[in-house]
């Protein structure tokens, strides 16, 4: 699942910075003013955009306990990571994070180190027992759990309870917003996944697939309009298949799309991410009907050869892929779609590997997340297939799809020149104070002049220029 980042020519090499890149050290300023006594706590978040909404739950838990967070692991009594096992390479730099706080630990001998969310399910026994460098272990839906386990840590006990859950999906907890702008935030809907790709951890690590009730997302969605957000992204593993049912409530994916845009004209909706098995023409009528539901689809295709499809459990086709791109673009013609690429998965040949070109050009991606095959144990593939594509291959064909993306993406801005754009503010450029950055309903990164314009206000932008990842413009209305 993606999130709002992107890199040159709007693609991201590796996984998703929602999957393998640190999303930031230091999560808001400290309390500790108010409460100079309370036990501090530091988090830090790998991986996904749920792992980064985890987080902000994790927070609020631990802020209920009546801890306070800290930018600095060097002043904090509590490390905590939230960790990412969707490939080795992210497991690799998790590990030696976690080595940089044994240092610390050397020095406070009454700190706690725990690990949260994915690998703290899949690799327990290691982190505890064999390299020991965790005091903690709590899986994705035992987080409720933790002030017990800091507890038993606190008196030379190991804290462990990493127990999938068929129900948790913490709906009564507001979220902290950490690290936040102010202006977009994460609302998770689902968790879990039933969808079992053959290349997949997520359901090992995350359980079955449950939906929230759309009550609790709703009055989430309020508070933070309320708040003063004025962006909200749909989370899930799979939204399209959100279905909330009880003997007082039929929701399905559609249905909560549009109760969270009718809730103010001035709160845009966006979500991820879709399955092409699931994505349905309702959904697309709703983005259609409302002009603060974006304009912008992640629909990940993974490959473009129907028998890589089969061996990778995507129970769709390239056909029927194709057809779910014509309906976007029927319905929504202005509609921008982004992707996920895995290149040399097992046994995939050169003239496979070309259907995938072929298909990135047909479909004309704006954006895409690219990275070659990576084992990871316990999967459907690690179990069933061969990892028999070289690494130089892997990696070669991936580069004719950065490549090949790279040209796609730039041509996709080019044509964004000339036209007028609702930009929704987000703060400061990274590059000058004297211009602000935003985001329009594509999810493209649009930057302008600053003037007197601030955080969360809506502009529209007539475009002027572009560079591979970013447009840029001029102000002709608030």
């Amino acid at each position: 699942m993606p999130n709002t980042t992107y890199t040159q020519s709007g693609l991201t090499v590796g996984l998703k910075d929602h999957n393998e890149q640190r999303q930031g050290e230091a999560y808001l300023g400290s309390a500790l003013d108010r409460n100079p006594d309370a036990k501090k706590f530091y988090l830090e978040s790998y991986g996904c955009a749920m792992n980064f909404n985890d987080s902000e739950v994790v927070a609020s838990i631990l802020i209920g306990e009546g801890m306070v967070n800290t930018a600095s692991y060097l002043d904090a009594d509590l490390i905590l990571i939230n960790t990412c096992s969707i490939r080795e390479n992210a497991e690799d730099r998790i590990r030696g994070r976690l080595r940089e706080f044994s240092f610390a630990k050397k020095q406070n001998p009454d700190l706690l180190v725990g690990v949260l969310g994915c690998m703290a399910e899949r690799l327990k026994t290691n982190l505890l027992e064999q390299e020991k460098l965790v005091d903690i272990v709590v899986g994705p839906d035992a987080y409720r759990d933790l002030p017990n386990l800091i507890g038993r840590a606190d008196d030379g006990e190991k804290g462990v309870n990493v127990l999938l859950s068929r129900d948790e999906t913490y709906a009564d907890i507001s979220p902290v917003r950490l690290s936040s702008n102010g202006v977009t935030a994460f609302v998770s809907i689902t968790r879990g996944c039933n969808n079992m790709c053959s290349f997949c951890v997520v359901p090992f690590t995350r359980g079955r697939e449950r939906s929230r009730p759309a009550t609790s997302i709703i009055k989430e969605c309020v508070d933070l309009f309320t708040a003063g957000y004025r962006e909200v992204t749909l989370l899930g593993q799979n939204v399209d298949s959100y279905h909330y049912k009880t003997e007082s409530e039929d929701v399905s994916f559609a249905a909560l799309m549009e109760q969270v845009a009718l809730i103010n004209p001035l709160l845009r909706v966006r979500f991820s991410t879709s399955h092409p098995k699931d994505m349905k023409d309702d959904v697309l009528h709703i983005i259609a009907k409302y002009a603060n539901v974006c304009n912008y689809i992640h629909l990940p295709v993974q490959h473009g050869n129907s028998r890589v499809l089969e061996l990778m459990n995507r129970t769709y086709d390239r056909a029927w892929y194709v057809e779910r791109i014509e309906a976007i673009r029927r319905i929504v013609p202005d509609c921008a779609i982004s992707t996920d690429i895995i290149t040399g998965f097992c046994s995939e040949t050169e003239d496979e590997h070309k259907d995938t070109l072929t298909l990135m050009q047909w479909v004309g991606y704006e954006f895409a997340y690219m990275f070659f095959y990576s084992e990871r144990p316990g999967t459907l593939a690690a179990r069933k297939y061969e990892d028999d594509v070289p690494l130089e291959i892997k990696k070669a064909r991936l580069a004719e799809v950065i490549e090949l993306q790279k040209q796609i993406g730039w041509a996709s801005n080019k044509r964004d020149v000339g036209k007028v754009v609702e930009v929704l503010i987000e703060g400061v450029s990274k590059r000058s104070d004297a211009q602000m950055q935003g985001r329009n309903s594509q999810n493209k990164m649009v930057v302008f002049d600053r003037g007197t314009l601030k955080k969360g206000d809506y502009v529209r932008v007539e475009i002027t220029a572009c560079t591979p990842a970013t447009l840029l413009g001029v102000v002709v209305a608030e």
